[in-house]
């Protein structure tokens, strides 16, 4: 929603590391930003450097590198993206890159056209909800600038199109994570979900 103010910059960091780096840049920024912070990051270990340093605002980061997919990825869908991809490179052996966007106005969409160059094929995982999504933005600049590049129509994983579920028991099933990420990929490359393989993924990537 933010994201959708002209003017405002919107940052939403991954690691601790780029959390402080970032609200440095933020703060000194000219403009008016607003940082956001996943809840389900808050308990993830880091090494934050204790002098003063900058992380610039509106540059992704390749956290994970392959030729397969290309996966951009906000907040904490960040970290399930990373899982899903270890987990296709050791079992399956897909590998994919994994950028970090870590800020969703401006978009580095010149970072996912040079991954989606080289992979022909383009995941978008995001922590909101599906319609109005700023994955659906991210894919809508990919197809008009790349469109010849893709191998594939793109694909979102985002969170579905209804309230979240206030039972914790009912909210296991709602929010996507590794496995979706994983099933998506194999869709992406047309991989055969059988076989040893995909078994020993699925154990790895299972809520």
């Amino acid at each position: 929603m933010f994201a959708h103010i002209p003017g405002l910059k919107v940052v939403m960091p991954t690691t601790a590391h780029d959390a402080k780096g970032m609200l440095i840049a933020a703060i000194e920024d000219n403009n008016p930003v607003v940082f956001i912070e996943h809840r389900w990051l808050h308990h993830i270990p880091d090494i934050v450097p204790e002098e003063y340093y900058r992380v610039p605002l509106g540059r992704a980061h390749l956290r994970h590198q392959g030729d397969a997919v290309t996966v951009a990825a906000f907040s904490y869908m960040t970290i399930e993206a990373l899982v899903a991809a270890k987990a296709l490179l050791t079992t399956m052996g897909v590998a994919v890159d994994v950028l970090d966007m870590r800020t969703v106005r401006p978009l580095d969409v010149d970072s996912v056209l040079t991954s989606v160059r080289k992979t022909g094929r383009l995941l978008v995982a995001d922590t909101g909800f599906r319609t109005g999504s700023v994955a659906g933005e991210l894919i809508s600049h990919i197809a008009e600038q790349a469109f010849d590049a893709l191998r594939t129509r793109p694909v979102r994983v985002a969170s579905p199109d209804h309230p979240v579920p206030s039972s914790p028991f009912m909210a296991e099933g709602y929010y996507p994570g590794a496995q979706a990420i994983a099933e998506r990929v194999l869709d992406l490359v047309g991989a055969k979900k059988e076989g040893a393989g995909y078994r020993a993924l699925c154990e790895q990537v299972a809520p």
